[in-house]
């Protein structure tokens, strides 16, 4: 999940529809009286509950819900489920902004998101081969060829890393890290998503403290900040996918997880070399790459205008 060198003019913000104009306070109507309004009121029977879903807090949990039973359901289905289920996971999530958030999901815009997409995800492989290759250059690694079936492997490990990009990306970028944004700003946003990612992946087989930092430093950094970069979910689901997708194909453990890939791996050395059975992600020479790419899209967005300060009281 690595960043090359883009310029901001390759958003998918080129047209006024994309553009980081708008916020996530952009509201898609008025939102003043009416039936629902009343309904929701103080005195209405749906008021405190309502109020609660439209706070940043509450479509946050409401989105992930949603999203992560869709994924709960298709995540390791056969064939092309994985890759209905990232569409399903995408649907629900801008449902969930439209009628709770009351704004509109650009960060989901079709136009422009193949281009956003193929960006990220030529960084995210570009990301993986550099830094195995560096390991294997230090004595790290070994690669041998697996024997197996080109097509089936490469079908299956695409539907899978398809399915897994999409609803972590809308779970933690989109979800998370825009609505405490909205609340504490983009700074504390990027931490605690961070920090929060690399705590959920210390239930992986060869997790430990070490690893657990590593992803927070590594992908979590990385993703927040090509996010908060491109506000695109393309961008950052694709740059996820490759990095996953390239992991498992050379048959490096994905967060601990050995999916078939092309190629079975030896590894050699220190664990601080090769990321040991967790595998490359708990690696210290991803995680130095990874942090020298995610500064300057950090300095891009904030010159772009893509990040936002801490609220202050009272406003």
């Amino acid at each position: 999940m690595d960043t090359t060198s883009a310029t901001p003019h390759d958003t998918p913000h080129d047209t006024p529809h994309d553009t980081p104009n708008d916020t996530p306070n952009e509201t898609l109507h008025d939102t003043g009286s009416g039936p629902d309004e009343d309904r929701d009121g103080p005195g209405g029977r749906f008021g405190r509950f309502g109020r609660f879903v439209r706070s940043p807090l509450g479509w946050m949990l409401t989105g992930t819900v949603g999203v992560g039973l869709v994924s709960g359901l298709t995540a390791t289905g056969p064939g092309p489920v994985p890759l209905l289920g990232a569409a399903a996971a995408v649907a629900v999530y801008r449902l969930v902004m439209h009628r709770a958030a009351r704004r509109s999901t650009p960060e989901t815009a079709r136009r422009g998101a193949g281009r956003a997409a193929l960006l990220g995800g030529g960084i995210g492989l570009a990301f993986i081969l550099v830094s195995a290759l560096l390991i294997t250059l230090f004595g790290g690694y070994s690669f041998s060829w697996a024997g197996s079936d080109v097509l089936p492997v490469v079908r299956t490990a695409v539907m899978v890393q398809i399915g897994a990009a999409v609803t972590e990306e809308l779970v933690f970028r989109a979800l998370a890290l825009q609505a405490l944004e909205e609340l504490w700003g983009s700074r504390a946003a990027l931490v605690i998503t961070s920090l929060f990612f690399g705590v959920a992946h210390l239930g992986a087989p060869g997790a430990n403290i070490w690893s657990g930092l590593a992803i927070a430093l590594e992908a979590g950094g990385l993703l927040g900040a090509a996010f908060l970069w491109r506000r695109s979910i393309w961008f950052v689901a694709g740059l996820h996918f490759t990095w996953n997708t390239a992991e498992q194909l050379l048959g490096i453990p994905v967060s601990g997880h050995t999916p078939e890939g092309l190629f079975t791996v030896d590894v050699h050395g220190s664990a601080l070399l090769t990321g040991g059975s967790f595998g490359l992600e708990a690696s210290a020479i991803p995680v130095l790459i990874a942090l020298a790419l995610a500064v300057p899209m950090l300095v891009l967005a904030h010159r772009n205008g893509g990040t936002k300060a801490r609220r202050r009281a009272g406003h």
